[in-house]
């Protein structure tokens, strides 16, 4: 098994989507995922009308008070959607799990298609900016990349995104980053920047059949990618190919709410990472 890795991100009870993605994607990648769940919800917050929502903030610090007692720590740091309560932990506790060679990938889930998603206002983009500090790899779409830098969203050139991503990775100090969600010319597109300042520019086809979850599935097929070998720009070309091949072998009567069929692309990916070791 790899390095430990800490998982920490909503479950909803109800469709593919963030920690129901998360673990199986990276257990099956040959990693020894562990999890701190941010809150349970009996679905996710899109498309289902008012989903019922349990905080846990209270009990994942009595679930780190227990772990500190047991000198248990992680070397990799995976945080997806959060919340109101979590995002408050996250930034009071992340310091417990800082050590030098600690990686955290924040995907900075609160935001698609120029709007916050429902229950998030701009205090919780403010406190989404202080953890982005935090963070090794930011995986945003591109308006939570406009949130974090507090810029306007509209329609973009790529190479105002290319601008984008070297503003992201100043301000926050990051070793890397990709935006995803850019969509430019009957493509669908992501920008990245890794430690070697070289930006990079991935493309594929536009499918157009659109899911709940996709991103979820590409910031952990990201992570597989990175702690298998692979570079920043590869671990982001095989992520956009998996939800690209899960989303083509989803029934097309499936129920967009419930996320694409992750399964049927996971194989795949499995080869891609078992390959690299």
């Amino acid at each position: 098994m790899k390095e430990k890795l800490l998982i920490s991100q909503d479950l909803s009870c109800l469709g593919q989507v963030s920690l129901s993605v998360a673990l199986p994607i990276l257990g099956a990648c040959g990693y020894q995922p562990d999890v701190l769940p941010t809150a349970i919800l009996s679905t996710h917050t899109g498309g289902f009308g008012n989903n019922t929502f349990l905080a846990l903030n209270n009990e994942m610090s009595k679930i780190i008070a227990h772990w500190q007692d047991e000198k248990i720590t992680f070397k990799n740091l995976y945080l997806g959607y959060l919340g109101r309560n979590a995002i408050d932990f996250w930034i009071e506790h992340i310091s417990d799990f800082r050590n030098t060679d600690l990686l955290i990938l924040l995907d900075p889930a609160m935001a698609d298609s120029g709007k916050l998603y429902s229950g998030l206002d701009i205090e919780y983009v403010e406190k989404m900016r202080e953890l982005a500090k935090r963070a090794t790899i930011l995986t945003p779409n591109l308006t939570e990349a406009c949130l974090l830098l507090n810029k306007e969203y509209r329609n973009f050139s790529i190479n105002e995104i290319k601008e984008i991503a070297g503003e992201l990775k100043e301000k926050f100090k990051l070793d890397g980053l990709v935006i995803t969600g850019i969509f430019l010319e009957n493509k669908v597109k992501m920008v990245g920047l890794a430690n070697d300042s070289k930006i990079f520019v991935i493309e594929n086809e536009k499918i157009t059949r659109s899911f709940f979850g996709t991103g979820d599935m590409f910031a952990s097929s990201l992570l597989a990618g990175i702690l298998a070998g692979y570079s920043l720009k590869e671990s982001a070309q095989i992520a956009g190919d998996f939800v690209k091949l899960a989303i083509e072998k989803t029934d097309l009567k499936q129920d967009k709410r419930l996320g694409p069929n992750y399964a049927g692309a996971l194989s795949w990916l499995m080869n891609k990472v078992e390959g690299k070791k």
